[in-house]
């Protein structure tokens, strides 16, 4: 069985997008490739304990185990040194993906306190979309009673868009309530 959006997708988004964009051949049609969902822990450079708890979590939301990031170069300012563990990412491809972009659209992004909408200028020029999230908490799947910290994450959607028209009209017409300029 495939994914709502999934089926949503080729069923009403790539026709709308071929006629919308005038794409001869429907490989050119902008696809969404992977959504990557990383989380940062500031507390992580004296507590490596606390990399732990937000891998956790993170895999209860997406559904697919967390790996723990390191840090690529040293920063003195930060008291960072190159390999300390800083982080937790998660890349999501295939069904989960499309899985885990359904729950955000429709659960989670409405939960969202004084939410008016996602800022339209988070494209990078190539077609790809990023956007914050404050706390972990708007998740359905997380247990409120059990978090002892709230943390933040940050979700890139990387798409075969080639213009930034492209990835905001794909993500637009799956569902994603960009904020009106």
């Amino acid at each position: 069985m495939q994914a709502r959006l999934r089926e949503r997708y080729t069923e009403t988004v790539t026709p709308a997008l071929r006629k919308e964009f005038a794409y001869t051949n429907p490989m050119q049609v902008p696809r969404l490739e992977k959504i990557v969902v990383n989380v940062s822990i500031k507390e992580a450079i004296t507590n490596a304990k606390v990399l732990d708890v937000a891998a956790v979590e993170l895999g209860v939301i997406t559904g697919q185990k967390a790996i723990i990031r390191h840090a690529r170069r040293s920063i003195a300012n930060f008291k960072l040194r190159e390999g300390m563990p800083i982080g937790v990412k998660v890349t999501l491809r295939g069904t989960r993906m499309w899985e885990f972009l359904d729950r955000l659209i429709a659960m989670a992004i409405p939960r969202i306190r004084d939410f008016r909408g996602l800022n339209p200028n988070g494209f990078d020029g190539r077609g790809n979309y990023s956007m914050g999230i404050t706390e972990q908490i708007i998740f359905p799947e997380i247990d409120y009673d059990k978090v002892q910290r709230t943390t933040g994450m940050n979700v890139t959607f990387v798409t075969t868009a080639t213009s930034d028209a492209g990835g905001r009209a794909l993500l637009k017409l799956l569902g994603m309530p960009f904020r009106e300029q």
